[in-house]
């Protein structure tokens, strides 16, 4: 098993490929539709890439994290990541009660994580 550090580095890298992946395909979605000519591109080629790097790293999560530890962290990582591309890179904004339900989110996940 790797140090605790590293593994936290990992699931924080896994989280944004992941993350990456999905912008790449909510953008080209949204320009080329839903469409089997969509899935005949470059783009799907780099976000099918981007998603199986990903998976591997998760994999090897998974083999030297609990898995409950492991989804906890992975859940809280996918929360702060994606609202950050939403709001940074989508210009999407939430009502601060919405705001105020991603932070209890994340906290339970951390909760999750760190307990013992």
């Amino acid at each position: 098993m790797g140090s605790p550090i590293l593994l936290r580095l990992a699931i924080v890298a896994v989280q944004v490929l992941f993350t990456t992946g999905d912008l790449i395909a909510r953008a080209n979605l949204r320009a080329d539709g839903f469409t089997a000519a969509a899935f005949w591109s470059r783009w799907f080629i780099v976000y099918v890439t981007t998603r199986s790097l990903a998976t591997l790293g998760q994999l090897y999560i998974f083999a030297n994290v609990e898995l409950g530890k492991s989804m906890a962290m992975f859940g809280a990582m996918a929360i702060v990541l994606s609202n950050a591309a939403g709001l940074l890179l989508l210009q999407e904004r939430l009502t601060g009660m919405e705001y105020g339900g991603v932070s209890l989110a994340v906290l339970a996940f951390l909760v999750l994580a760190v307990a013992r």
